[in-house]
C-alpha cells in the first residue's frame, strides 16, 4: 500500500495561485503597519520548553508541540513523568511570548518605546476542523515601553487603517478592561483563587448562553440569586447604556472612563463596549480588544494589555500592549482588487529556440517587465494561456525565431 501523501493533518499545501493571494494580503498587512513606524522583527520557530510552560501563554500552553531532547536513553524514558519532562525546547504556539523573550534578549539595542511586526507562522496541537489548523500565520504588532493610552491609540488606528485597505467593510471592535472584569467578579462574591476559572466561564457566554453559564458558575460556587439578569444586562451593555444615568454597580468606573477616552480618540475605529468579552489569555493585564464582523461568529484578531509578562524575564515590569490579526480568516474574506494580478509576462518558444537566445531575451525583457517565464509552446494553445492566467501572468508574447530582441516582441492579454 502506498504512503499518504498529503500535508500532516492541520497543515496545508499552497499552490502557487493560493500562495500569491496569501503574499498580495501580508504585503498589504506589513506595509500598512510598517507606515505606522512600526518596525519588523523575526524570532526561532523554536523557544526554550520552560519558557513556553512558563504559565504565561494561557490554555495555549497545552497544545505547544514539544520537541525532545538528543540523546535520550531508556533510563531516561522509565524515569519521566510527563512527556515535557523528555523536551527541552517547543514550536512556538504565538509570538508574544518569543517577543517577551526577544525584548529582554535584546533591550539595549532597542528604542525606549519599542513598535514590533512579527508575522509568522504558530504552531498548535489542536483538533483540526474547519477553521482551526494546526500551522497557522499570525500578523502581529505590539508596542513595548509606553504605559499611557497611547499604545492602545497607536495600535488600534493602525489595525483599523489594515482592515479598511483589505477593503474589510463592517467590521467593529470589541473592547473591554480586564479591571472590569475583576470588579464584576468581586461584585458576585467570586473567591479569588476562582476569578480564571470564573473567566473561563463568562468567555462561553456566547456559545453556552446565560443559562449555561448561571449553571457552570453556580458549581464553582458563584451565587446565582439574580446572576442571570446581570448577565442579560452585560452582554445588552453599550457606552450609552452603562454611562446613563449613572454607573451600574459592577462596573470599574475609572477603567470605563479610559475605555470612553479611547473612544474619543479613535472615532474611525468602531470601538464597541462589551465587558463580556474576556479573552483567553491569562496574561492580560488592562485593556483588551476583538476585531468582530457582523457576518461571522468568530473574531478576526485581538489583543490588548500585558504589562507583567516581560517583567518575568527581566525582573522589573515593562509596559506593553500588542494586537494580533488572524490572517486565516481574514485572508478568505479578502477581495483582492482586479489590477492585484497579471504583472508578469510569458515568453513561448518551439523547442528549435537556441536555449542560450532565450535565456538572455528573458534577461533583457525582465530589466523592464520585471517577472518573465519562458515556457515551450504547447499544442493546445488556450489550455496552456488559461493556466498562465491562473498563475497570475497577464501578458505573453509568441518567441518566432533565434534571435530577437526585446523591443520586437509583440505582447498580448492573458484571457
Amino acid at each position: 500500500m502506498p504512503s499518504p501523501v498529503t500535508p500532516p493533518r492541520g497543515m496545508r499545501d499552497f499552490l502557487p495561485a493560493d500562495k500569491r493571494r496569501r503574499d498580495l494580503v501580508l504585503d498589504v498587512i506589513r506595509s500598512t503597519y510598517r507606515s505606522f513606524g512600526f518596525d519588523e522583527i523575526e524570532t526561532p520557530v523554536v523557544e526554550d520548553s520552560a519558557r513556553l510552560h512558563a504559565g504565561l501563554g494561557g490554555d495555549n500552553e497545552k497544545l505547544a508541540f514539544a520537541v525532545m531532547r538528543r540523546g535520550i536513553g531508556v533510563e531516561d524514558l522509565r524515569g519521566a513523568e510527563t512527556p515535557l519532562d523528555l523536551a527541552d525546547l517547543g514550536l512556538r504556539f504565538d509570538l508574544t511570548v518569543p517577543l517577551a523573550r526577544f525584548y529582554a534578549t535584546h533591550r539595549a539595542a532597542l528604542p525606549p518605546v519599542f513598535r514590533s511586526i512579527q508575522i509568522a507562522p504558530v504552531w498548535r496541537a489542536e483538533k483540526p476542523q474547519k477553521g482551526r489548523y494546526r500551522q497557522f500565520v499570525q500578523c502581529d504588532i505590539d508596542i513595548i515601553g509606553e504605559p499611557g493610552a497611547m499604545a492602545e491609540i497607536e495600535l488600534l488606528s493602525a489595525t483599523s487603517a489594515v482592515l479598511g485597505e483589505l477593503g474589510l467593510t463592517g467590521t467593529s471592535i470589541r473592547i473591554n478592561d480586564r479591571r472590569i472584569l475583576l470588579a464584576l467578579l468581586s461584585h458576585w462574591k467570586v473567591p479569588i483563587e476562582r476569578f480564571d476559572l470564573a473567566l473561563v466561564i463568562i468567555d462561553k457566554l456566547d456559545k453556552i448562553g446565560v443559562a449555561g453559564v448561571v449553571k457552570e458558575l453556580s458549581e464553582i460556587g458563584v451565587p446565582v440569586d439574580g446572576l442571570a439578569e446581570q448577565l442579560e444586562e452585560l452582554a445588552g451593555a453599550t457606552w450609552e447604556s452603562v454611562s446613563a444615568p449613572s454607573h451600574p454597580e459592577w462596573l470599574d468606573a475609572g477603567a470605563f472612563a479610559d475605555l470612553l477616552a479611547l473612544r474619543a480618540a479613535l472615532p474611525e475605529a468602531r470601538l464597541e463596549f462589551d465587558p463580556t468579552l474576556v479573552r483567553g489569555m491569562g496574561y492580560y493585564t488592562g485593556t483588551i480588544f476583538e476585531v468582530a464582523h457582523p457576518d461571522f461568529g468568530y473574531s478576526l484578531g485581538g489583543g490588548g494589555r500585558y504589562d507583567g509578562m516581560i517583567g518575568r524575564f527581566l525582573g522589573a515590569d515593562v509596559p506593553a500592549a500588542g494586537f494580533s490579526l488572524g490572517f486565516e480568516r481574514l485572508v478568505d474574506l479578502v477581495e483582492l482588487p482586479a489590477d492585484a494580478s497579471g504583472e508578469g509576462v510569458v515568453l513561448l518558444y518551439d523547442e528549435a529556440q537556441d536555449p542560450a537566445a532565450l535565456v538572455r531575451l528573458q534577461h533583457e525583457v525582465a530589466a523592464t517587465q520585471g517577472r518573465v517565464r519562458l515556457d515551450r509552446k504547447a499544442k493546445n494553445l488556450k489550455n496552456q494561456l488559461s493556466g498562465l492566467a491562473a498563475l497570475g501572468y497577464g501578458r505573453f508574447a509568441i518567441v518566432s525565431r533565434a534571435e530577437v530582441s526585446a523591443d520586437e516582441l509583440e505582447f498580448r492579454t492573458l484571457a
